[in-house]
């Protein structure tokens, strides 16, 4: 399942982009927002990413106008790795370097086919484990030194 949240910026490519993911026969978890009334971004992507964190989603997809905010969000959760993606290079390499299990999508920076290409690249694309995963490892460590 993937959760799928952003503000009332991104909310035409969050549509969009919840459209395409049914298409390709996931299951959509949408925290929201569920329209184009001036909202917060967190309000909303913190709990798609606590959804992640918890395994209740396999992945997630936030968005806001730039994706910077969405995905700052997401990063405050413990156990998210979300990657702030407008290009396909960077879609693939931080599924096969970094494990990201969050991507966030600037709806005012990226264009609607590309935001899809984006997604398909990110969902389709494995983690490549070895060395990148002692690196996962070391920021999870850190991540529960510095929270408790």
């Amino acid at each position: 399942m993937i959760s799928i949240a952003c503000d009332h910026g991104a909310y035409a490519l969050k549509e969009l982009v919840k459209a395409h993911l049914i298409d390709r026969g996931l299951e959509v978890r949408d925290f929201g927002t569920d329209s184009t009334a001036s909202c917060d971004y967190a309000d909303f992507c913190i709990p798609a990413a606590k959804a992640v964190a918890s395994g209740e989603c396999d992945r997630g997809i936030v968005l806001c106008t730039t994706g910077i905010g969405a995905s700052i969000s997401a990063n405050k959760v413990r156990g998210i790795r979300c990657a702030l993606l407008s290009d396909l290079m960077s879609a693939r390499l931080t599924r096969q370097h970094n494990d990201a299990n969050m991507m966030a999508l600037g709806a005012g920076v990226v264009g609607e086919k590309l935001a899809l290409e984006i997604v398909d690249v990110w969902l389709d694309t494995a983690f490549e484990g070895g060395r990148h995963q002692r690196r996962i490892d070391k920021i999870a460590a850190f991540e529960r030194e510095q929270l408790g």
